[in-house]
């Protein structure tokens, strides 16, 4: 991809735009890095790009002067339809994601891993699997660090492996993983994409450009997954945590087998696990399975496996307090994720949800409060609607709260020795915090501050 001498403009001041930019500057582009954001709200990393000749434009979309650039990236945080983006389209300007920026730029082997749920705990147990081979591996993408700031690094020796939203699917168009995989759908982020139609599509574009060559996971206990069996080019290597396989990797009773391509032998029981419930030991098969196509041994497999611990904000323990376990599942912002969470505690749950509001039903949730949940502490502008949906099946110990901090001493003072405290408000964290991770801090700081 040559850039060279083009004008560019890199549309977000987040990570992902800031490096984003300083790559095509790199490259020789002359760039402009633009967010809606004033001045004085631009990140220090953003104006430190300055310095180098990189041109800042804030406080206003960029509709004067798009159709006027030779290439436009989009951070993911970029909604895909903005009146600019149309007019630069017609105008003849290409706009990429910021992930399709830094694959264009990829020298070696690219795992790409997508879904609903687990991308995340699937991404890094990946990687680690990855560098016990590749000890250059780069693990990026939604995962917290951008493709663009690791590709320059690269070598034909090392390997991506990449968390990959839908967004940054919406304008990719060459992006090709010798590896994909698809863990699971369900209903996220109709906010942007306005229909599960056009959701699954952005998913289904991880592996669009793969051949007979390639590899795709899938999950076969998923009906939107198992469908997409029909729709790629790829090898197909299914993991089920819900029926036997002839041909795949699956957990039977509690022990994980592989039979794949002259391998039949059991992977390992899930009690030689750190980590909890159902949805990891699927998250566990996605990621042996995706190792097992790259070509790292079992031995070398069950190594990383058994030594995982898990990813911060994923059920994380955070500690015991007064015989209270308490576990932080911040990255529990959507229903399914939060659903998981729930099943995976084996003591009576007082809970912290809400959030911000992506427009789908709580309904799937709520209804596993009865039995399991002692009590439900709601914060977010989605507080109305969770109390609404858990009032449906008869769940009433509910309180609201104004403050996360009021939501978290509400909780201690709820649970009993025998119990556990969970936060997975089931909702993402924008407009009370500025990410899950933050949200996910603040609560393990307080319930630190209570073995003090």
């Amino acid at each position: 991809m040559n850039v060279a001498g083009k004008h560019a403009l890199v549309c977000g001041m987040a990570k992902s735009g800031i490096a984003a930019a300083a790559l095509l500057h790199h490259m020789g582009a002359q760039v402009t890095l633009q967010d809606m954001k004033k001045r004085e709200d631009v990140p220090a990393e953003a104006l430190a790009l300055e310095e180098k000749g990189i041109t800042l434009y804030t406080g206003q979309n960029p509709d004067d002067i798009a159709c006027a650039q030779d290439l436009i990236v989009l951070s993911p945080g970029i909604p895909c339809d903005l009146p600019f983006i149309a007019a630069a389209e017609a105008a003849g300007v290409e706009v990429i994601s910021e992930v399709e920026l830094a694959y264009r730029q990829t020298p070696c082997p690219i795992t790409a891993i997508t879904g609903t749920n687990g991308k995340t705990t699937t991404t890094t147990l990946t990687g680690e699997i990855m560098k016990m081979v590749r000890p250059g591996t780069a693990v990026v993408g939604n995962i917290g660090v951008p493709y663009s700031a690791e590709v320059e690094r690269l070598t034909e020796k090392d390997w991506v492996v990449a968390e990959i939203s839908s967004f940054q699917m919406e304008k990719a168009r060459e992006f090709h993983p010798h590896i994909s995989a698809v863990l699971n759908i369900t209903p996220d982020h109709l906010n942007r994409h306005k229909t599960m139609e056009v959701y699954i599509a952005m998913k289904e574009r991880v592996f669009a450009r793969q051949t007979t060559e390639d590899f795709c996971i899938l999950n076969h206990g998923d009906e939107v997954c198992r469908k997409m069996a029909e729709k790629t080019a790829a090898k197909v290597f299914f993991f089920s945590s819900q029926e036997t396989l002839e041909e795949g990797i699956f957990l039977q009773g509690k022990d994980i087998f592989v039979k794949w391509q002259g391998i039949d032998e059991k992977l390992l029981s899930v009690g030689e696990l750190q980590i909890l419930g159902v949805h990891n030991y699927e998250n566990v098969m996605a990621a042996a399975a995706m190792g097992i196509c790259a070509g790292v041994s079992l031995e070398e497999i069950r190594t990383v496996l058994r030594n995982f611990k898990g990813v911060a904000h994923r059920i994380e323990y955070v500690a015991t307090v007064d015989g209270v376990d308490y576990y932080n599942d911040s990255k529990g912002t959507n229903t399914d994720a939060s659903i998981r969470a729930v099943l995976a505690m084996e003591k009576p749950i007082v809970l912290i949800g809400g959030g911000y509001d992506k427009g789908v039903s709580f309904d799937d949730w709520t209804k596993l409060f009865p039995g399991r949940v002692k009590h439900l502490v709601l914060i977010g502008v989605t507080a109305p609607q969770i109390r609404a949906s858990a009032e449906k099946f008869g769940f009433t110990e509910i309180t609201d709260c104004e403050t996360f901090a009021e939501a978290v001493d509400l909780c201690r003072s709820k649970a009993q020795p025998g119990d556990c405290v969970l936060l997975s408000p089931a909702c993402a964290s924008w407009g009370m915090f500025d990410n899950y991770e933050q949200r996910g801090d603040l609560f393990k700081e307080q319930v630190k501050s209570y073995l003090k």
